[in-house]
């Protein structure tokens, strides 16, 4: 049976990228294209964007030096951060058992017990990943600063591009939806990749207003006289895509572009790590130790290319 074999396996460097790889860009953000991802930073990434000025001037018969240009820094450091979990084997032996005999829903079958371990925290790890990217707080255990997290504290953020929030539901989404559309830059609406990044109480209420509000000018059967029976598929707001995020806060919503936001990682470094340690022939026991080594990070280029909601800026 599984639980008398050695399951013991090390991956490091290299060989664990399928593995970390898996556990953070199953992340539905990264999974989903959300954001950029810079992979591989051994250490960190410096960007620097410009800010520039008007550019354009009458032309004349010399050279002359207009406008102004403003050298911005922003740097991505992926935080290191660990998995370090024992269990005993007998708490999964039962689904593993399961699976091997096909009496599961897993479509594709693990081809080993140290597998579908593996799979197990990897579904954890980006579970936990998700949550990080958009309110991450580095002086937590396990976290490094979200998106959120970073903006909050940000100077950069335009005043009128942070809306202050409210509770939303079916009744006010439509308007508070609308605030943070109105807010958005001219000359970033319309572009492909601008995102409205909604927390899932957000997109909820936003479907079920869809439903239909005779009131409110919707009909009482709703879009497409579909009711209730709204697609969760991608929807969108005044022609700009929303992005529903497992990670934000409740009643909090994040406009940008995805090109202006970054995640890293050092996915080929050597701290890269993922073992299973099979303690049976260390001390007689059924436990296996799970160990994960990663970094992750978040950063964007310009504050001024994000709209809040519900996201207080201490800076402003």
């Amino acid at each position: 049976m599984s639980t008398t074999a050695n399951i013991t396996t090390s991956y490091q460097g290299e060989g664990a990228f399928p593995y970390v790889a898996a556990a953070l860009f199953s992340s539905p953000t990264l999974e989903q294209g959300g954001i950029g991802i810079e992979p591989n930073i051994k250490f960190k990434k410096t960007f620097r964007p410009a800010n520039l000025g008007d550019i354009i001037q009458d032309a004349t018969c010399d050279f002359n030096a207009s406008s102004s240009v403003t050298l911005l820094e922003r740097v991505l450091e992926p935080k290191e951060l660990q998995v370090n979990q024992q269990f005993c084997k007998t708490d999964f032996i039962n689904t593993w058992d399961a699976i091997e005999m096909g009496f599961s829903a897993f479509d594709v079958i693990p081809k080993t017990f140290a597998d579908f371990i593996i799979g197990e925290y990897v579904a954890k790890v980006a579970e936990a990943n998700e949550t990080s990217i958009w309110r991450g707080v580095e002086g937590n255990d396990g976290e490094y600063n979200g998106l959120t997290t970073i903006i909050a504290a940000d100077a950069d953020l335009p005043t009128a591009q942070e809306i202050t929030g409210e509770t939303v539901t079916a009744l006010n989404v439509v308007d508070e939806l609308g605030k943070v559309v109105d807010a958005i830059p001219n000359r970033l609406y319309g572009k492909e990749d601008m995102r409205v990044f909604v927390a899932t109480n957000v997109y909820k209420a936003y479907t079920r207003a869809l439903g239909g509000f005779g009131a409110q000018g919707r009909g009482a059967a709703g879009v497409d006289a579909k009711g209730n029976n709204q697609s969760l598929g991608a929807l969108e707001f005044d022609g700009v895509q929303l992005f529903m995020t497992y990670g934000l806060a409740p009643n909090t919503m994040f406009a940008s572009t995805i090109s202006n936001l970054k995640f890293g990682t050092g996915l080929l470094a050597d701290h890269s790590e993922v073992q299973l340690i099979d303690m049976a022939p260390i001390d007689g026991s059924k436990n296996v130790r799970f160990i994960m080594r990663f970094t992750a990070a978040v950063q964007y280029l310009f504050a001024k290319d994000i709209v809040t909601y519900g996201i207080p800026n201490s800076a402003n």
